[in-house]
C-alpha cells in the first residue's frame, strides 16, 4: 500500500493494463507535442483503479517500478449540482476531481436554468467525463471521479446520506458525504421538505464556490487535516 503519485515523477497519465500498458493516440500526442517528452522521459501510470506504477515514456510506456495500491478513501464523498449555464459545469467538475470526490451527481431543479435534452444531456455528461480523467492525470489520482447522468432533485435525493446545501442548515460532517448543491435562487422550499440540511456558511455563495466549498471541508475532514478546536 502506498499514497498518491508527488509529480516528481513526471505527468501523469491512464491506461487500461499496467503490465502492458499503452497510449490512447490523443495521450500520446500530448506527452509527445504539448508536454515536450523524449523517449525514456520519466511519467507514472494509473490503471485508474486505485493503482500505479513508474514507467519511461514511448508508445508502449516501459516499465521501470513495482505496481503501488493507494487505499480507496473512506467514506467515499459525492457532490452534487444543480447544473448552471455556460462553461461552469466543467470548471466544477474539474475542480471536485481535483479535491478528490469520488462521485459527481449532475442535478436538475424547479429552478435550473439549464434544460438539457436527453441526447444532449448524454453529450454534456460524455465531455465532462473527459474533463474529469483530465483532471485526474493533471492533480495525480489514481481514480476518475464517476459522473452520474442528470437526474432531477426529486428523484436524485433518495439517497440515504444525502444533504441540501442550504443557509442556515446544520454542521457538515462526515456522517452525510453526499451534498447537493442548489441553483442560484436556492432550493424551493417543497424541494427540502423534510430532507436534511447543512450549512456552508453565512454568505451567499455561487454554486461553483459552494461546490468546492463543500467538498474541500469533507475531504479535509476524510483526511483527518480539519480541527476546529482551539489548543
Amino acid at each position: 500500500m502506498g499514497s498518491l503519485p508527488d509529480g516528481t515523477s513526471g505527468p501523469h497519465v491512464f491506461v487500461r493494463d499496467l503490465e502492458a500498458p499503452e497510449l490512447s493516440d490523443e495521450d500520446l500526442h500530448h506527452l509527445r507535442r504539448v508536454l515536450r517528452l523524449r523517449k525514456g522521459d520519466p511519467l507514472t501510470i494509473s490503471d485508474g483503479d486505485h493503482r500505479w506504477r513508474q514507467a519511461a515514456f514511448d508508445a508502449s510506456p516501459k516499465i521501470t517500478g513495482d505496481i503501488i495500491e493507494v487505499p480507496a478513501p473512506s467514506p467515499p464523498i459525492t457532490i452534487g449540482f444543480v447544473v448552471p449555464k455556460g462553461d461552469r459545469p466543467a470548471w466544477i467538475v474539474q475542480k471536485l476531481t481535483e479535491i478528490g470526490v469520488d462521485e459527481i451527481h449532475l442535478l436538475a431543479s424547479s429552478r435550473s436554468i439549464v434544460k438539457w435534452e436527453p441526447n444532449k444531456a448524454e453529450q454534456q455528461r460524455s465531455r465532462l467525463v473527459r474533463v474529469a480523467r483530465e483532471a485526474a492525470m493533471q492533480s495525480r489520482q489514481v481514480k476518475v471521479p464517476t459522473i452520474r447522468p442528470i437526474r432531477d432533485i426529486g428523484e436524485a435525493s433518495f439517497v440515504s446520506d444525502a444533504t441540501l446545501a442550504h443557509r442556515g442548515g446544520g454542521q457538515l460532517t462526515l456522517e452525510r458525504p453526499i451534498i447537493y448543491i442548489g441553483p442560484e435562487g436556492g432550493w424551493e422550499a417543497s424541494e427540502i421538505g423534510d430532507k436534511p440540511t447543512v450549512s456552508l456558511g453565512s454568505s451567499v455563495l455561487r454554486a461553483e464556490t459552494a461546490a468546492v466549498a463543500a467538498a474541500s471541508a469533507l475531504a479535509l475532514l476524510r483526511s483527518d487535516l480539519l480541527d476546529n478546536h482551539s489548543p
